[in-house]
């Protein structure tokens, strides 16, 4: 006789993902296929099958029925048994917390860079900033003080910086596969695992479970470097393990990370879901989407080169990464600063036009504060930021040894922020100018030629990326009545080379940031629209972030961790008037 089937468990999750109006979305992973079901004690309900691919099991469920205003706690079951709450878990209870139509209130907690714990890690790390803020929620569990968004800005995990835990397994694999990478990941399996061994953590599993949030990639969650370049996205295509490095990559993020992203109504009309769902085994549906999507972006690019006008068609049909959401009066736009980059030297772009253009459509709207979120951060240090235009323009060059010498600079330097994508740089400086001034038509076209909404009471932009935290504001020709911030805070648990440091804080000094203008000056680079100053940092500890917004205010506070892993304030901003 067989043995029965052992029961289902969940692997990961449950993950709280959106809740909009009286509807949320919850992610699990579970060990086998199986039927999950979310509840609460006062009738909201949602079920839905898993989803299989890659021998893994997946299921978003959406729970409607929620009451307004409310904080519910919820159960998931599988299979009709009950696995979460954990039987002896000695964690609070996972709540689904609504939002009451008159809240004035927002908080958006955010941060990046998250390596795994310091069980985990290969170094010593200063403390996990999330685990710390996760910590505290649960020693004063009040969810009218917990923040409504969660927004993770990048490297949610590093596919190529592994942990020794990882990096066993991946030895035992390589020495069948001598073409992949000893230590870091390729397949869709060993991106599992990076998931497993992050989401895990307890604190954070019970975070997550928590707290609703939203992410988007940045580098490492496929390669440090990631589209910098077109003579890299060259060489890395010759790479003989980088097709499924990238199709795995993609693949596991629209799993893991991008579902969540969407809205209730979303999910469904999504044309991947759709195609997962109705499959059964989706391995094939995904590892085609994954390979679809970076095709489509170097096709465009290769025919940019050939000088052919791209399909407008076409390109209105390529999967989009970046997302547009509101909570309460807080409209908030996360863009994708990798996956879609035009890198042809002519063209070269953070998004193309067919997404920029959804983009100006989406701040068009009355609203009161409007943030943008970006893992890589529009306003660096001045003096980084000059260096950055002055490299493009010489990676440009038609001498083939100031190009390539330009470009072996930009990738050992890591110069490829939006300064070194001028062009979309300066549109986004032109977007921020046409809101915070109230003048009409989308915010990106030269003429007004749609309605005029007021200006926004504060526009931020969120970012992480470069290992230290910090406040600096802009400043526009003539002025605007809208404040406009860059809002960097990274990372949560990672830490910059201690040479760096130095540098990094010289980039906001006068004397270093004229004489990068002038280098870049004589390259031919023109002046920013817009200038910016300092307000707080460089922190370079761990840390994470909360944007408040009350009515038409906006303030901004920065912690980060002690080491005994607790969390102290670095800088608390007024960004209103």
């Amino acid at each position: 006789m067989s043995s029965p089937r052992p029961a289902p468990r969940l692997l990961i999750g449950p993950v709280l993902r959106r809740v909009v109006g009286t509807r949320a979305t919850v992610w699990v992973e579970t060990s086998a296929p199986t039927v999950v079901r979310v509840s609460t004690p006062d009738g909201a309900t949602g079920e839905a099958t898993t989803f299989s691919a890659f021998d893994h099991h997946y299921a978003m469920v959406v729970v409607e029925g929620l009451r307004p205003g409310t904080t519910a706690t919820y159960q998931v079951f599988l299979d009709e048994e009950q696995v979460w709450p954990e039987p002896e878990s000695h964690f609070p209870p996972s709540v689904i917390r609504t939002r009451g139509e008159d809240d004035p209130s927002v908080r958006l907690v955010f941060g990046s860079c998250r390596e795994t714990t310091q069980h985990a890690t290969a170094r010593r790390l200063p403390p996990d900033a999330l685990d710390a803020y996760a910590r505290r929620m649960m020693a004063a569990p009040d969810p009218g003080d917990w923040p409504d968004l969660l927004v993770l800005l990048g490297d949610q995990v590093y596919a190529d910086q592994t942990s020794p835990t990882v990096r066993k397994l991946l030895r035992r694999r390589r020495n069948r596969s001598a073409d992949a990478p000893a230590d870091q990941v390729v397949s869709f399996d060993e991106y599992t695992k990076l998931y497993l061994e992050s989401w895990r953590d307890p604190e954070i599993r019970w975070l997550l479970s928590t707290v609703p949030s939203v992410m988007i990639f940045d580098d490492h969650e496929i390669i440090d470097d990631w589209n910098t370049s077109a003579p890299w996205r060259v060489e890395v295509h010759r790479q003989p393990w980088w097709s499924e490095r990238i199709a795995s990559g993609l693949a596991s993020y629209w799993v893991y990370q991008h579902l969540g992203n969407l809205e209730p109504e979303e999910i469904t009309t999504d044309p991947v879901y759709a195609k997962v769902v109705a499959a059964g085994d989706a391995t094939e549906v995904l590892r085609a989407f994954g390979e679809q999507v970076d095709a489509e972006a170097v096709g465009y690019d290769a025919a940019l080169g050939r000088g052919e006008p791209p399909d407008d068609a076409a390109q209105a049909g390529r999967y989009q990464w970046s997302y547009s959401l509101d909570v309460g009066r807080t409209r908030l736009v996360v863009l994708d600063n990798r996956g879609s980059r035009v890198l042809d030297r002519v063209h070269r772009a953070m998004l193309p036009p067919a997404e920029w253009a959804w983009f100006t459509n989406q701040v068009q709207g009355e609203y009161d504060h409007l943030v943008i979120g970006s893992s890589l951060p529009w306003l660096l240090p001045p003096g980084i930021h000059h260096l950055e235009s002055w490299n493009e323009r010489l990676a440009d060059s038609t001498r083939p040894r100031v190009a390539a010498l330009s470009e072996r600079l930009r990738r050992a330097l890591d110069l490829e922020h939006w300064a070194a994508f001028r062009r979309s740089f300066d549109a986004l400086a032109m977007v921020f100018a046409r809101l915070g001034a109230g003048e009409p038509g989308r915010p990106g076209d030269r003429v007004g030629t749609g309605p005029a909404y007021p200006p926004p009471a504060s526009i931020s932009v969120l970012s992480g990326d470069v290992h230290h935290s910090y406040v600096a504001r802009a400043r526009f020709p003539g002025g605007l009545a809208t404040p406009v911030h860059q809002l960097t805070c990274s990372p949560i648990h990672n830490q910059i080379p201690a040479p760096m440091r130095p540098l990094l804080r010289i980039g906001w000094w006068r004397g270093p940031s004229v004489a990068a203008r002038a280098l870049a000056r004589t390259a031919g680079v023109r002046r920013p629209p817009v200038r910016w100053r300092k307000l707080d940092g460089p922190y370079f500890g761990n840390a994470v972030s909360t944007l408040c917004h009350e009515n038409r205010t906006a303030e901004v506070t920065i912690e980060g961790t002690r080491s005994d892993g607790t969390l102290h304030t670095v800088a608390r901003r007024t960004l209103t008037r």
